[in-house]
């Protein structure tokens, strides 16, 4: 088949729904397809080296959900898009956020061809579906099948835009994260905590620093380890110099090829977020390495892990309930192998390979039963021509 990947956010960018996209269109083209991604870029080197990208603008930060969302903005983006959706001949052209702005949107109400649509995100409201669902449930219509990744995105978008959704996780490389050195520094009998994420606050790495400078005066053999970055850095940088605490390894942004080494290098893997988390993807990672894992019983996290077997999973922004997690697992080196084992076995279920067969499956299925979506005035217009 001929793809067309449509993503809302900056290609250059590392991010959820970026890594699913380039996963997702690895793994089409090795089983034969003809696969482009469509996504605006901040960096147009990017763009030039990969062939089978397009880069469509230039992306803006926009908060959005206590985070921050990279995309274009742009409406003189138009007439530039119309182009390739209608001269690509794609056979299925899949939305990955149909309903954000400017991309995905203006591509699906161009498209001639079979549109299938991922829907990613989770919060507990949307104040743009609220009162943009007159205008935005007609681009829902076009959809010729719906795709959410955890059964919290499938609700909460169900709830503004009723109809079936196929729940397809996101996937995970789980050779990637098997058989990997750790970094010998961090392999010094210290007991390593680990943390990857992005430095805001919706992450709740403020709870697990000062669950750590909790634990710390009882463990002195205790380490953290936080990958990842963002806007909070110097703030949590200043908490560390004004509690003086020890043995915390601040590793910035850090490349996707190193980061399964960070997995092997931890002990325990910790995700503290507080909530708007659809799904667990950094717990995949943490099972797919045969990690252990304390996280808080969010609704996209309770999808991953089950409680007491691969990991243990406390109230969100509960420093006490983090601390006894943590300690109970400090304490009993043989529970975290068990939850290890038991984490990777799980891992295993949401390997890419089966992510790609629900995937093509959907395509035929919307492919075969569509008739070829109406062109419709849509109003208002989003085109400033």
């Amino acid at each position: 088949m001929k793809i067309a990947l449509v993503s809302a956010y900056d290609y250059a960018h590392p991010g959820g729904v970026t890594e699913h996209v380039r996963h997702l269109a690895a793994g089409l083209r090795r089983r034969g397809h003809d696969v482009t991604v469509f996504a605006p870029c901040s960096d147009r080197e990017l763009a030039e080296r990969d062939s089978d990208f397009i880069r469509v603008g230039r992306p803006f930060p926009i908060p959005m959900h206590g985070s921050v969302a990279r995309i274009t903005v742009s409406l003189h983006l138009t007439n530039r898009i119309k182009h390739y959706v209608r001269e690509g001949d794609f056979e299925v052209i899949h939305y990955h956020e149909p309903l954000m702005p400017v991309l995905p949107v203006t591509a699906l109400r161009f498209s001639k061809t079979c549109n299938v649509g991922t829907f990613h995100a989770f919060a507990r409201s949307n104040i743009g579906y609220y009162y943009g669902k007159p205008l935005l449930k007609r681009y829902v219509r076009r959809l010729h099948a719906r795709i959410a990744v955890s059964n919290p995105a499938r609700e909460f978008v169900r709830q503004y835009f009723p109809g079936d959704y196929r729940v397809i996780p996101n996937g995970i490389d789980v050779r990637r994260f098997q058989n990997q050195a750790p970094y010998p520094p961090l392999r010094d009998g210290m007991t390593n905590l680990l943390f990857v994420g992005r430095l805001e606050h919706r992450k709740g790495l403020g709870y697990l620093l000062r669950a750590f400078a909790q634990l710390k005066p009882q463990y002195p053999n205790l380490r953290l380890i936080i990958v990842g970055d963002g806007p909070l850095r110097r703030w949590y940088g200043n908490f560390l110099a004004r509690k003086q605490l020890d043995d915390v390894v601040m590793a910035g942004y850090v490349p996707a090829s190193e980061l399964p080494r960070y997995y092997a290098s931890c002990d325990i893997f910790c995700s503290p977020a507080t909530g708007d988390e659809s799904f667990g993807i950094v717990l995949l990672e943490a099972m797919a390495s045969g990690k252990p894992i304390v996280a808080t019983s969010i609704d996209g996290f309770r999808e991953v892990v089950t409680h007491g077997r691969e990991g243990l999973l406390v109230e969100r922004k509960s420093r006490r309930q983090l601390s006894y997690a943590l300690q109970t697992l400090i304490n009993n080196p043989a529970l975290r192998q068990e939850m290890g084992q038991a984490g990777l076995v799980k891992a295993r279920q949401y390997d890419w390979e089966r992510i790609i067969d629900e995937v093509t499956d959907v395509y035929r299925s919307a492919r075969d039963q569509a008739q070829p979506a109406r062109s419709v005035r849509l109003e208002p217009s989003l085109s400033p021509r």
